[in-house]
C-alpha cells in the first residue's frame, strides 16, 4: 500500500484509493465526504514501533487532520470523554448523578457564547478548528462499529471548550459541594474536599540546565508530567508550514502540550499562584430578583436558565433547568457565612487556544515569549530550554493585577471595589526566571521563590498572591540534585529524574525516632516498636523494590495523611510539613504502630518488600480504574510524590484489594537535548494504544516501572528501519 500510495500522484487516483465503503459514509453529505477525503489524501500517518504517530500535512490543518484521526483511531472513548466534560454534556452518558459537573461547566462554557467565539476567531484558527472536527467525523464516518455515547458528531467551535492540556482545569477548582447547596441540594463536603483521603499532589517536574553545565555544551530539558495515567497519548506532527512538534497531546486537543520541536521545548508545570478568585456578595432581595452591592450603589443581580440533559436508568432521556446568578466577578457558585460567592477566572477561548498552539511553532526564548504575550495561560508554569543556550522558568501570564491588602486564598468582600481585579500583570512584572547565573531552573508545583537558586525571584520583590503553597518535598530534591552539579549528559538528568531519595522521609523520621528514645523503659510501646524503629533508624531514604523501610514509611505517612490531611488543607500546609510542625510525639508513635498492625495485617509480615505492595496493573480499557489483587501486576518502585520522589507513582488500595495500585503520577517521561541535531528519549505510563487488543496497550510498562527511556524517532533517518505502518487517514 506504501508503494501504491506514493505513486499515486493525482487527486484522481488517491481519492479512489481512498474510499471508503459507502455504509461507513451513509447520512453524510456529499459535499463534507468530498472534503474530508481530500484532506486525507494530503495526510500521511506513521506508526513506529511502539505505534507512536508520525503524522505529515501539506499544511498545519492537514496535520491537525491527520493527528486528531490518529487519536480517535487510538482512543476515542477517552476523547469523547473529555469534551463531554468540557462541553457540559457528561449527564447525557452517565445519568443524573452527573449533572453538577456539567452546571459548573455550563456557568462558564456557555455553547452560544462559545459559536460566537468561533466565528469571531482568526481565519486560521478557524481553519484548524474545521480541521479538527472534520479528522474526527472522518474517523465516526470510516468507523461505524464505534458507537459514541453522545457526541456522534463534532463541530468546529466545540474547540474552543477545551483549550488549556492540563489535568483539573481552574473550572475545577469549584467545589461541587458547595455548587449542589447553593443550587438546591445541601451536600456536605466530600473527604477529598476536606482532606481526609489521601490524594496524590497533581502537577508535575521540569528541569532546565543550560550548555555551560553539560558534557555537550547543549541545553537539557527535563519533561515530567504527573497526571493521570493515559491522559495524553504521544505524537509528532509536522507540516510544510514550518510545523514540526513532538510530545504529548491531550486527548482530543489539536496541539502537543508538553513536548518540544526542533529548536526549543517546553515543560508546564502546574502552578501555586493564586489566580482563581472568590467575592462574597452582599445580596439583597429586589422583587422577583436580586440586587448585590457594589461601593455605595447596588446593581442587579444577572440570571440566566441553563437547561441540562441526563440519561435515565430505562435509556430515556430527561432534562433539568437551573436560573442560574452571576455578579460582574463571576458566576455565583457557593453560599458561605450567609453571602452568596461568585468565582472570578480565566475564560478567554480563543486566546487560550491561539497561545497553546502557536507556542509550539516558537524557536526560540524570544519567540516564546511574543506569543505569552496572549496572557491566556493561568494555570502553568513553564520550564523551557532552546538551541541557542537560552532556558528559563516562566509564571503563568494570565495574572491579575490585586491591592495585596486583601487576601485572596480566602473570599474577599465583593461590596469593596477595592478588592476588583485591575488588569493583567505585564510579564516583566512576574516573578519568571530567563537564563540565571546558576545554569539551571526547575519547578516542581512550588512557590517560585527557589526556581533558580540564589538566582531566583525574592518574595518580598512580589505581591503574596504569587504563591498560595509553599514550597514542597520535591523543591528540596531538586535543589539538592542541582545545586553545584555540571557535567549533565542527557542519561544524568533521566538518574535525577528517577533519583530514590526521599527527603520528606529524611526530615520526619528523626522526630519519630527522639520520640520513641523519649519513652521510659517501661513504657510498653517501647519494646513493640523497637524492631521498626530499629530499621527507619537504619534506612538511607531511598526507595527500591527491594527495601522494607520504604513500605513501613510510606504506611506511617499514609495513616498520618489520612488523620490530618483535613488539617492541613485548611491551614494551607502540604502534609510532610504539617506533621513536622503540628503532630506530637504520641501521635506519630500511635501512627507507626498502626503501620506496623496494618502491614502484618494485609502481607503477613511488617517486614513487606516494597515491591509486594505498590503495583503498575492495566486490567482492560475502562477510564474508570479497578484492581484485582488476584490478576498479574508489575513492581514499581517509586513512591508518591508527596514524599519527595521526583518519579511520582499515586498508588492506594483500591476496592477489594491489599496491594496499592497506582493511577497517577509519572505519565510521560521526557529528557531532550538541543544540540545541532534535536535528541530526545522518552516513555509513557502503559502504552500508546487504549485497544486492549493492541500490541501497543502496555508494552511500555517494564520500560516505565525501570526508568528505562527509549528514543524518540524524531528525524526521518532515525525512524527508518522502525516503521510498524504508514497509510493514509480511512485507510
Amino acid at each position: 500500500m506504501t508503494t501504491v500510495l506514493r505513486r499515486a500522484r493525482t487527486p484522481v487516483i488517491l481519492l479512489a484509493l481512498l474510499g471508503t465503503p459507502l455504509a461507513a459514509q451513509r447520512g453524510t453529505p456529499p459535499t463534507e465526504r468530498t472534503r474530508w477525503q481530500a484532506q486525507a489524501a494530503r495526510v500521511t500517518i506513521t506508526r513506529d514501533d511502539w505505534g507512536i504517530p508520525h503524522i505529515e500535512g501539506r499544511s498545519d490543518a492537514d496535520a491537525v487532520f491527520g493527528l486528531i484521526y490518529a487519536q480517535a483511531e487510538d482512543d476515542f472513548p477517552r476523547i469523547e470523554a473529555n469534551y463531554l466534560t468540557a462541553l457540559g454534556r457528561t449527564a447525557e452518558a452517565e445519568g443524573e448523578d452527573a449533572i453538577w459537573a456539567d452546571l459548573r461547566q455550563r456557568l462558564f462554557a456557555d455553547p452560544v457564547e462559545l459559536k460566537a467565539h468561533y466565528a469571531a476567531s482568526p481565519a486560521w484558527l478557524r481553519t484548524l478548528m474545521q480541521s479538527w472536527a472534520d479528522g474526527l467525523n472522518y474517523y465516526l464516518a470510516t468507523h461505524p462499529q464505534v458507537r459514541p455515547k453522545v457526541l456522534t458528531r463534532f463541530e468546529p467551535w466545540m474547540a474552543l471548550s477545551f483549550t488549556e492540556g492540563s489535568i483539573g482545569g481552574d473550572i475545577e477548582r469549584i467545589s461541587l459541594s458547595d455548587l449542589k447547596t447553593f443550587y438546591g441540594r445541601p451536600t456536605p463536603p466530600t473527604l477529598e474536599e476536606l482532606g481526609t483521603v489521601p490524594r496524590e499532589p497533581s502537577g508535575s517536574n521540569g528541569i532546565a540546565i543550560a550548555p555551560r553545565l553539560t558534557a555537550n555544551g547543549n541545553a537539557l530539558l527535563l519533561i515530567n508530567p504527573h497526571t493521570s495515567f493515559y491522559f495524553r497519548s504521544e505524537a509528532q506532527m509536522t507540516s510544510a508550514e514550518g510545523l514540526n512538534a513532538y510530545g504529548a497531546s491531550t486527548w482530543g486537543q489539536f496541539f502537543i502540550y508538553q513536548g518540544f520541536n526542533a529548536k526549543a521545548g517546553w515543560m508546564h508545570t502546574s502552578s501555586t499562584v493564586d489566580n482563581v478568585d472568590e467575592f462574597a456578595e452582599r445580596i439583597t432581595r429586589r422583587g422577583a430578583g436580586y440586587d448585590y452591592r457594589y461601593g455605595k450603589v447596588s446593581r442587579p443581580v444577572a440570571t440566566k436558565i441553563v437547561t441540562l440533559r441526563y440519561s435515565k436508568p430505562d435509556g430515556t432521556t430527561g432534562d433539568r433547568s437551573f436560573t442560574t446568578y452571576r455578579t460582574h466577578h463571576g458566576p455565583i457558585v457557593a453560599i458561605k457565612a450567609g453571602r452568596w460567592i461568585a468565582t472570578a477566572l480565566m475564560w478567554k477561548p480563543v486566546p487560550a487556544l491561539e497561545q497553546s498552539y502557536l507556542r509550539t511553532k516558537a524557536t526560540d526564548l524570544a519567540s516564546y515569549l511574543t506569543v505569552a504575550e496572549r496572557k491566556a495561560n493561568s494555570s502553568n508554569d513553564t520550564l523551557f530550554a532552546d538551541s541557542k543556550g537560552e532556558i528559563a522558568f516562566l509564571m503563568p501570564q494570565f495574572m491579575p493585577l490585586r491591592d495585596d491588602r486583601f487576601d485572596y486564598t480566602r473570599p474577599v468582600d465583593g461590596s469593596d471595589p477595592a478588592t476588583d481585579w485591575r488588569g493583567l500583570h505585564t510579564l516583566p512584572s512576574l516573578p519568571s526566571v530567563l537564563n540565571p547565573r546558576t545554569g539551571w531552573a526547575h519547578n516542581t508545583n512550588d512557590w517560585p521563590w527557589s526556581a533558580a537558586g540564589p538566582d531566583s525571584p525574592k518574595p518580598a520583590d512580589y505581591p503574596r498572591y504569587m504563591d498560595q503553597v509553599g514550597g514542597n518535598a520535591r523543591g528540596v530534591h531538586a535543589d539538592l540534585l542541582l545545586t553545584g552539579k555540571s557535567g549533565w549528559t542527557p542519561d544524568t538528568l533521566r538518574g535525577a529524574a528517577f533519583d530514590p531519595y526521599l527527603p520528606a522521609f529524611a526530615r520526619l523520621l528523626p522526630d519519630l525516632v527522639t520520640a520513641w528514645n523519649a519513652l521510659p523503659t517501661t513504657d510498653p510501646r517501647r519494646k513493640a516498636l523497637e524492631a521498626p524503629i530499629a530499621l527507619l533508624r537504619s534506612w538511607d531514604y531511598r526507595w527500591s523494590y527491594e527495601s522494607t523501610a520504604t513500605s513501613l514509611a510510606v504506611f506511617w505517612g499514609d495513616q498520618l495523611w489520612r488523620e490530618v490531611g483535613s488539617f492541613a488543607q485548611a491551614e494551607r500546609l502540604n502534609v510532610p510539613d504539617f506533621i513536622a510542625t503540628r503532630v506530637g510525639p504520641d501521635a506519630k508513635l500511635a501512627a507507626l504502630t498502626a503501620a506496623v498492625d496494618r502491614l502484618r495485617r494485609d502481607f503477613g509480615d511488617w517486614r513487606t518488600p516494597w515491591q509486594d505492595i505498590n503495583r503498575f496493573q492495566r486490567l482492560d480499557d475502562a477510564i474508570k480504574p479497578h484492581f484485582d489483587d488476584t490478576r498479574p501486576s508489575i513492581p514499581v518502585p517509586f513512591t508518591s510524590a508527596q514524599w519527595g520522589s521526583l518519579a511520582s507513582f499515586g498508588a492506594k488500595p483500591w476496592p477489594g484489594t491489599k496491594r496499592y495500585y497506582g493511577t497517577s503520577g509519572n505519565s510521560f517521561v521526557a529528557v531532550v537535548e538541543f544540540g545541532p541535531r534535536v535528541k530526545a528519549s522518552a516513555i509513557m505510563a502503559g502504552g500508546q494504544s487504549g485497544d486492549i487488543a493492541s500490541p501497543h496497550f502496555a508494552d511500555q510498562v517494564t520500560r516505565y516501572a525501570h526508568g528505562d527511556l527509549r528514543p524518540v524517532y524524531f528525524y526521518p533517518d532515525e525512524l527508518k528501519g522502525h516503521v510498524e505502518h504508514r497509510y493514509r487517514p480511512g485507510r
